[in-house]
């Protein structure tokens, strides 16, 4: 609670307004590879239909909703839930800082993020004489997607932009990448093998500007579409923070959502409907940035611990 506390107070200092916004939602989100926990709403006051409803993946579209109604610099720490995922850096409910600032984009929220973090208290057996922990190195570096992948593996993404030529250049460092010719599997394959695990040692990174095709909810870079303006931080390998310069293209957003509506049908996974609201919103939506951190790993890397299960007091896995 009191790294709650400390966020609180920075935040509330810098001009954000704190807000909470539901758990329980109509529509889930589409990221492909995330699956929401279903909770079924039985009435039973005669008002309202039997249906699903949803633990949110993230507070995002709540959010941004708010800023679209013209709010100020907003923040959040909230439980968030994805089913199924645990391992020694996942839990399925787990503890999330999500903010959003109007009127400006990746750059600013990096520099926020920075000193949100770099600011906080040193637990004594961490950093007692040295004033030194994981956040305090600064400036953090901001390194992009192509640079970190040619500094770790010599490849050039913008050389190899395509699927088979990427597969090819994997197969010839010692990747091997399994049937796909697809872009994005191809690049996660060297990603987590060659460059993930080599990140944000020394002081963090902020690794910036992924290709296009993985913009997500992100706008793409004025003048280089190439990338899109996407940041997701990362210390001692481990990833902490992912956010973007918020798209506000409604008739882009939809197209995206679609695709990713696909894919999830293509994986065998649920096909959610498009959160409609959300959509009408996005018109809207000064230019903003925004991003979401897992406070249970920043508290993992403060505290100096091995899994995140160390940082909680009741880990699902102990009942799952």
């Amino acid at each position: 609670m009191q790294l709650y506390a400390a966020l609180r107070a920075h935040f509330g200092a810098a001009g954000y307004l704190e807000v909470e916004t539901p758990t329980l939602v109509p529509t889930p989100g589409l990221e492909p590879h995330i699956d929401p926990f279903e909770a079924k709403f039985i009435p039973q006051t005669g008002v309202g239909a039997r249906r699903s409803l949803w633990l949110h993946t993230s507070p995002e579209y709540a959010m941004k909703r708010l800023l679209a109604d013209g709010g100020p610099p907003l923040f959040q720490i909230c439980k968030t839930y994805r089913n199924g995922e645990i391992s020694g850096t996942h839990n399925p409910e787990f503890t999330m800082l999500e903010f959003y600032r109007p009127n400006a984009d990746y750059h600013a929220i990096m520099n926020d993020l920075e000193n949100a973090l770099s600011s906080l208290p040193l637990p004594a057996k961490r950093g007692e004489g040295r004033g030194e922990g994981p956040f305090t190195a600064t400036p953090w570096e901001r390194l992009t997607v192509r640079d970190a992948v040619l500094r770790h593996t010599g490849i050039d993404l913008f050389v190899h932009h395509d699927g088979a030529s990427l597969k090819k250049a994997a197969k010839d460092i010692g990747v091997h990448v399994g049937a796909s010719t697809d872009f994005d599997d191809v690049f996660f394959h060297i990603f987590l093998e060659r460059v993930e695990r080599k990140l944000g040692f020394g002081r963090p990174t902020f690794l910036i500007e992924y290709p296009a095709s993985m913009a997500s909810l992100a706008r793409l870079k004025p003048g280089d579409p190439r990338v899109a303006e996407r940041v997701e931080l990362y210390v001692d390998g481990v990833e902490l923070a992912n956010g973007f310069s918020e798209l506000t293209d409604a008739v882009e957003q939809r197209k995206r959502l679609l695709e990713e509506q696909a894919l999830r049908r293509t994986l065998g996974r649920p096909a959610f409907e498009l959160d409609e609201k959300f959509l009408e919103a996005l018109p809207k939506l000064p230019p903003s940035g925004g991003i979401a951190v897992g406070l249970d790993r920043v508290l993992m890397l403060l505290l100096g611990a091995k899994e995140i299960s160390d940082v909680l007091l009741f880990p699902a896995k102990d009942f799952v």
